[in-house]
């Protein structure tokens, strides 16, 4: 194959991102674009970077770079600055020079040029690399356009290009450096247009970004821009910003920073004719891309704007994807959509893999829909209708208060729900009367038998089947699976706990001033399987504790690296050799065969389960063991019982001695013996999910095995990355889309570093929602109170238990905390999450343990550091960060 060193503008589009980087191929797909004018460029081609690579002989610098740890800044400075010193040292060849000084003549080799950087993975739908590499501006002359062209070579490895790839999974070796190497145009203003709002996301308003002048200017952050906003042709809002500064081309090469004439410096860069027209072009650009764009813009002086075409001086120097959007749930109609995220009220924001989703969409209750590897439910008819709407808002008001408040914002704008007819309000509303059943254990114990029975037959059932009567006998399970999730009696059982807890908490705040009493008087629940397996695993410990070469041998495994890539039988035969292992490991096999389904973010079925990976529980185990004296379960439990007696006693005799005091006391009894008899059962519901889950994972996994063996998958966790539809019809074509599972493993990244809203439009507008509550003190982060209770202590910011070092006082900050995170709460005093609601998995296991907590506080794993002191107020919902 010959190589092509050299490529005009005129013959490339966006299927050659391996020849000239992604911003060459957007150059090439733009000037393809009818109405849109790019001025004259010219591309060095990847093919001449390699060369100039193989002359430089780095391969030793790439694996020490390749080695180094992503957070080692100055090591990674250091290698990255001596990597560009030997690129831009090496002489560009006669060939090669030649033709790009040929291609320079062509376009006029008096005139200034740009020289940009374009990388392979650069303008890409998943990652932008905006700024990674360097561009160079009003370059003169064929000699100075080769030196920068070598400094575009060597800005593939800036340090900040550098990091940009590991922290994105790139390997340094598998990117190529091209440089488009374009004419400037020397303009009036200059800008960026966003043709999604970057800020809300909403897709259907542009922001203009404008200033006299380069825009280097802009992007660099220099000078202010005036800032206009569009949507449907037309300004919205505008800022129009004082600029005092612009950076203009030098005659002689190079760019000057000079101040703007006083007389200019508060006139809009852009007339309003002319915004709304450099909008018109972008949304023809987004149309040509298929997705929102960040463009560069300049507007050379060849019309006032006020003539019959105001966009006739726009020139558009680059165009690429806003990668940092939230993906909008992809739709059949144009009509609008309210999306309410699932995972913030499942607990777990966190992206899933292609199977997981669709696993939850098949068996949830509720039509799902998902994008950026998230699920959420569209509520918009809900709330569109009178009649269900105000036990929508109470409902949700009761789980997520922003959640609430971002929908009420939405319906307060009285142009995007529509008024739709009554319907009957779906579900029971919080507060209403008690759900029609006995306060009786004897309803909790059979439900959990109907459960067991259910998963016993899934598990016999499954054993023999294979291949397509697989995939036949799963789909009849998921229908099972929903007919047990929406027992009747199962839902009244869950709602009688809830509403006990409501009624208890509300009429007790206006009979006693009691805050938020139920916290107290639902310690040690029965039946609660979420905080029994928390304090199973005290007793682990205490199977541990007496034997010390067991301890030591979990302390040898308990780093992070060890027990991210433990696996199961060698990890626990390991253990089993050891003086007092095999008793040991014969506890950690019976926690395991109970609750070893789970595990962190376990509604995706692609999550590795603790019986995959027991050694994650070696952290909370050694914390337990040195934290914790034997018998410690068993106290904990009697003493949080004691508690909530003593509460009732409490509450009770006060009662009596208001106006009309037997009543409300023997009502406070009957609400106080429901909430016990039913609050625990709350959280069986979504064991026994998790256990289903895990049957039909390990059919799966099965069945990729039986793939692999065939030729069929290159590896059995390929099938997380297809839907189950998918997974059924490899099953059945025994072929596979091997770059499809490429694309989704790409998708699944960029997925990972997206921020899921709590509410989302069909717009793409992220809505935010706020807390509304005075007497907070200044400073304090503003939360949902769930657990009662002030508690001070050091905050441990931990986005994973296998991280887990925790100390008796210690407050756990983190995202969001699932069943599986329960172990840890018995050794810490408070609790801090991002997500999370009022009968949340996390808030109802705090109650149970009696931590004061404080769930739903925006961005508290970053604006709380580890190590900090902080105080937990659980009963007013706020943090206070005291140094």
């Amino acid at each position: 194959m010959t190589e092509q060193y050299v490529v005009g503008l005129q013959d490339i589009d966006e299927t050659r991102i391996a020849v000239v980087g992604g911003k060459g191929a957007n150059l090439g797909g733009l000037s393809r674009i009818e109405g849109i004018r790019v001025p004259d460029a010219f591309c060095v081609t990847t093919d001449a970077f390699r060369r100039i690579m193989a002359q430089a002989r780095l391969d030793d610098h790439l694996d020490r770079l390749a080695r180094l740890d992503p957070d080692d800044r100055e090591a990674i400075r250091t290698l990255s600055a001596e990597i560009r010193r030997i690129v831009e040292a090496v002489a560009v060849p006669t060939d090669l020079a030649a033709a790009i000084t040929a291609e320079v003549t062509r376009l006029g080799e008096r005139g200034a040029y740009a020289v940009r950087s374009s990388a392979t993975a650069e303008d890409l739908p998943t990652a932008s690399f905006a700024g990674q590499q360097d561009t160079y501006l009003n370059v003169i002359g064929p000699e100075a356009i080769l030196r920068h062209i070598s400094r575009c070579w060597a800005s593939l490895f800036t340090e900040r290009a550098v990091t940009y790839r590991r922290r994105n999974g790139i390997d340094h070796r598998t990117v190529h450096m091209a440089v488009v190497v374009q004419r400037m145009v020397t303009p009036y203003a200059s800008g960026i247009l966003f043709t999604a709002d970057p800020v809300s996301g909403n897709r259907k308003v542009a922001t203009v970004d404008a200033g006299f002048g380069l825009g280097e200017a802009l992007v660099s952050g220099l000078v202010n821009p005036d800032v206009h906003r569009v949507r449907d042709g037309e300004i919205v809002e505008r800022t129009i910003a004082a600029k005092e500064r612009a950076l203009y081309a030098l005659p002689a090469g190079g760019t000057r920073e000079a101040a703007v004439d006083a007389g200019q410096r508060e006139k809009p860069a852009l007339t309003d004719a002319q915004v709304v027209e450099l909008v018109r072009l972008g949304r023809r650009i987004e149309a040509h891309f298929g997705r929102p764009q960040d463009i560069e813009w300049c507007l050379v002086d060849e019309d006032d704007g006020e003539g019959a075409d105001a966009g006739a001086g726009f020139r558009i120097v680059q165009s690429r994807p806003i990668t940092t959007l939230f993906p909008v749930p992809e739709t059949d109609d144009q009509e609008n959509h309210l999306y309410v995220s699932t995972g913030h009220q499942q607990m777990m924001t966190d992206a899933m893999k292609p199977l997981g989703l669709s696993m939850w969409q098949l068996t949830a209750m509720v039509p799902m829909h998902h994008a950026g590897g998230r699920l959420f439910v569209d509520v918009i008819r809900r709330l569109g209708s009178p009649a269900s709407r105000a036990g929508l808002l109470d409902l949700i008001g009761k789980g997520d208060p922003l959640i609430r408040d971002a929908l009420e914002s939405v319906l307060d704008r009285g142009d995007f729900v529509p008024s739709l007819p009554d319907e009957a309000p779906a579900g029971p509303r919080p507060g209403g009367a008690p759900a029609p059943i006995p306060t009786d254990p004897a309803v909790v114990t059979e439900l959990i038998e109907r459960s067991r029975t259910s998963l016993a037959a899934l598990q016999d059932g499954i054993r023999s089947k294979s291949g397509p009567a697989l995939f036949a006998y799963l789909l009849e399970a998921f229908e099972e699976h929903k007919r047990v999730l929406g027992d009747p009696l199962s839902m009244q059982a869950i709602m009688a706990g809830m509403e006990a807890t409501w009624w208890l908490n509300d009429n007790l705040q206006e009979w006693l001033g009691e805050k938020n009493a139920a916290d107290t008087l639902t310690l040690s629940a029965p039946d609660n399987i979420t905080s029994e397996m928390g304090l199973a695993l005290l007793d682990v410990a205490d199977a541990v504790r007496p034997h010390p070469e067991v301890v030591a041998f979990l302390r040898s495994v308990g780093d992070t690296a060890a027990v991210r890539d433990a696996g199961g039988s060698g990890f626990l035969d390991g253990m089993a050799e050891l003086p007092g292992g095999t008793e040991a490991r014969a506890a950690v096999e019976s926690y395991l065969d109970r609750y070893g389904m789970r595990c962190v973010g376990e509604i995706d079925i692609t999550r590795p389960r603790w019986s995959e990976r027991p050694a994650a529980l070696v952290p909370v185990v050694l914390d337990n063991v040195r934290n914790f004296g034997p018998g410690a379960a068993e106290r904990r439990f009697e003493q949080g019982r004691q508690e909530a007696y003593k509460k009732e006693q409490d509450v009770l005799a006060r009662l009596r001695l208001l106006p009309d005091g037997e009543r409300k006391a023997d009502e406070t009894k009957r609400m106080i013996d429901r909430v016990r008899t039913f609050v625990g059962y709350r959280e069986y519901p979504k064991y026994n999910i998790v256990s289903r889950y895990f049957v039909y994972k390990q059919a799966l996994l099965r069945e990729a095995d039986r793939l692999v063996r065939a030729g069929v998958l290159a590896e059995r966790e390929d099938i997380y990355y297809l839907t189950f539809q998918e997974v059924h019809q490899v099953a059945i074509s025994q072929q596979v889309d091997e770059e499809l599972i490429r694309r989704r493993k790409d998708d699944f990244r960029s997925y990972e570093a997206l921020t899921p809203p709590r509410v989302l439009t069909s717009d793409g507008e992220a809505v935010t929602g706020a807390y509304r509550r005075d007497g907070v003190p200044d400073g304090a982060l503003v939360g949902l109170p769930v657990s009662a209770g002030t508690v001070e202590g050091r905050a441990r910011v931990i986005h994973d238990i296998a991280e887990a070092d925790l100390e008796p006082g210690d407050i756990l900050v983190t995202a969001f905390t699932d069943p599986s995170w329960s172990p840890l709460f018995v050794a810490i005093a408070g609790l801090v999450t991002e997500a999370g609601g009022l009968m949340t998995h996390g808030a109802v296991i705090a109650r149970e343990y009696g931590l004061p907590a404080v769930v739903g506080v925006d961005g508290a794993t970053r604006r709380i550091r580890d190590g900090q002191r902080i105080r937990v107020h659980g009963i007013d919902g706020y943090v206070e960060i005291l140094d």
